[in-house]
């Protein structure tokens, strides 16, 4: 079903039993947040809230809370979608079958942005800040916070929607030191295309006009969040993925999508920076209060009963989980095919997904050789860390497998099958004083930190244990040790201090267990952390906690290691230091009185009675 409108599509959803509406007042200053946080936990449906505290719009959110409720919105569109991707990355291969990608190819047409001849936009009414559902979503925010924006830049040296940038980038409605109605916040992170834009204005130091659109066909957010290749334009695939094309006008020189239900116009001039956050973020901390570029409003427009959609992001899975499901869904291979010899690649969402990758490569370098060992997947990681978005990943795990039965998306069977092949003296590379994920903060500063490889291919070297050693259980200051699964084990100690500090404790586990490594050999990796129960209590605890508070050049020690000719090597198990350190950000909590505020909906006579 092609939408032509927000409201259209939660009206569908809402008759196809995919939609409850809120009719209580509900408060924007979390209440809202806690209330989708608490639907989406429970697996429930999308939710339409129509009577707002302090404003005149009603807001929706879990729009896409579900990979199957996603699919359900783009039903007559997503097979096209795929079809397309399928051809452009095999076109020999659509000519054999020409009737078969026909329809997709006529389904093309929609890609083609329609211009509004309305030479200004009649549709929507002028409006400010204020007047728009200001949801702060975590208790530390600095501030409302737009969560599902399409932000839209135009390359100055190529003006025109051909050429244009439409992306997720989070903006920040109030507070700090902001000026209400006349400033927001723009935050946008590495490898995104409104940088490039930018850039370029700056160097003729003229401002940079940017539009956010909030709203509109389902698609049109989809397409912001798509991780397309640079040079292919968002609006296009908007277009394709609505089956509509995606229709806009200019007014005073900003483009304004007239499908949108709100429009912000502004302008952001070179040098011009004001701090941005703190905001609960998708790695489930804060990420913290930075300068970033401060956003001039020019207009703010609004359709008549126009709905603002939102979001919350936290520990994952969340909602955006499933943007990242049905990004696969829409891209299949693509990434795979990018790149030779790889034949799949997982950014782990329980991790925050820039933290961790799982890949699997080819190993055909030398099948002459009876020895296995990694070659081609060397050479496959580096690629990997120097392809768009995925040259974010702090720990990359990466490995071979002739028998082709190993998944990435099957975590603990793809970390046992490395853990038991790794050659701890060969197969850890670090790649030291570079960027990471702007939302991280384990590293040495704001987008700076360090990554390692573990290629591991081979014969199994090892059984891994199933129980904690006793060497381990006698370590000096240990307070609690736990088999997180086999070969990795969760040791408990006094919190974090000093780098320094830290070293001392690892030199001295280290002291004590250089000379048990042959009692130690089926333990892999030791994580160093502040819960030992909580970490091995599932797997996801371990991903999140493991991966998200660790700086491998800082942070990675091991049992009997040494340098040699400039590689790291490790005669015994490694050991991660995921505890928690000063820099880090705080982990986002849901606000208890607020949680406990919104029982009322799920209770008896409330709009959610019956969904917890």
């Amino acid at each position: 079903m092609a939408y032509s409108s927000l409201e259209k599509c939660l009206l569908d959803l809402e008759r196809n039993g995919h939609l409850k509406r809120v009719t209580e007042e509900v408060d924007p200053f979390l209440e809202l947040a806690t209330i989708h946080h608490r639907v989406y936990e429970a697996g429930g449906p999308a939710l339409l809230f129509e009577n707002v505290k302090g404003s005149r719009y009603r807001t929706a959110s879990n729009i896409f809370g579900t990979l199957d409720r996603s699919k359900f919105i783009f039903r007559d569109t997503l097979s096209h979608v795929q079809q397309l991707i399928r051809v452009k990355q095999n076109p020999i291969q659509a000519l054999k079958n020409p009737l078969k990608n026909l329809s997709a190819g006529l389904h093309a047409i929609h890609a083609l942005p329609l211009r509004n001849p309305i030479q200004k936009p009649v549709l929507f009414k002028e409006i400010n800040i204020a007047d728009v559902p200001l949801i702060h979503h975590w208790p530390k925010d600095g501030g409302a916070f737009v969560t599902l924006p399409q932000v839209y830049s135009e390359d100055i040296d190529q003006p025109g929607i051909s050429q244009s940038n439409l992306g997720m980038y989070r903006i920040q409605l109030n507070g700090n030191d902001y000026i209400l109605n006349k400033e927001i916040g723009l935050h946008y992170q590495l490898h995104r295309g409104i940088g490039v834009h930018q850039t370029k204005s700056n160097k003729q130091n003229k401002p940079l006009k940017v539009s956010v659109f909030v709203g509109g066909p389902p698609a049109h957010t989809v397409s912001a969040v798509m991780p397309l290749p640079e040079g292919m334009s968002e609006i296009n695939f908007a277009g394709i993925l609505a089956g509509r094309r995606f229709r806009y006008t200019y007014a005073d020189g900003f483009c304004v999508s007239t499908d949108a239900d709100f429009v912000i116009t502004g302008e952001v001039y070179p040098a011009e920076n004001k701090p941005e956050g703190p905001f609960g973020d998708h790695l489930g901390y804060y990420s913290l209060q930075h300068p970033f570029p401060l956003m001039r409003v020019h207009k703010v427009y609004a359709k008549q009963n126009a709905i603002w959609p939102f979001t919350v992001v936290g520990r994952p899975p969340q909602e955006d989980t499933s943007f990242g499901q049905l990004i696969h869904e829409i891209t299949g291979e693509a990434i795979q095919n990018e790149i030779p010899g790889l034949k799949e690649v997982h950014a782990v969402d329980a991790s925050g997904v820039h933290p961790l990758l799982l890949a699997i490569g080819s190993e055909r370098y030398t099948p002459y050789l009876p020895t296995k060992q990694p070659a081609e997947i060397l050479t496959i990681a580096n690629h990997v860390l120097g392809t768009g978005q995925l040259s974010l990943a702090k720990f990359l795990f990466i490995t071979a497998d002739d028998t082709n039965q190993l998944s990435t998306h099957h975590i603990k069977e793809y970390l046992t099958y490395v853990f038991e092949r790794i050659d701890l003296k060969r197969d850890i590379h670090f790649h030291t004083n570079t960027t990471i994920d702007t939302l991280d903060y384990s590293g040495s500063g704001l987008n700076a930190g360090s990554k390692v490889v573990f290629a591991a291919y081979g014969d199994k070297m090892r059984d891994l244990a199933s129980e904690v050693p006793e060497q381990i259980k006698s370590i000096h200051g240990l307070v609690d040790a736990k088999i997180i699964f086999n070969g990795v084990v969760a040791i408990q100690m006094k919190p974090y201090i000093t780098h320094q500090e830290a070293q001392k404790e690892m030199e001295q586990i280290n002291h004590q267990l250089m000379h048990a490594v042959d009692q130690l050999k089926g333990i892999v990796m030791m994580v160093i952390c502040d819960d030992a129960t909580f970490v091995s209590k599932n797997l996801n605890n371990f991903l999140w906690t493991t991966f998200t508070r660790s700086n491998p050049s800082h942070d990675i020690y091991g049992i009997g290691f040494f340098v040699e000719n400039k590689h790291w090597v490790c005669a015994g198990p490694m050991v991660i230091d995921a505890r928690m350190k000063p820099h880090h950000a705080p982990a986002v909590e849901l606000d208890p009185a607020v949680l406990k505020k919104t029982d009322r909906l799920f209770s008896s006579g409330g709009s959610l009675q019956g969904i917890l």
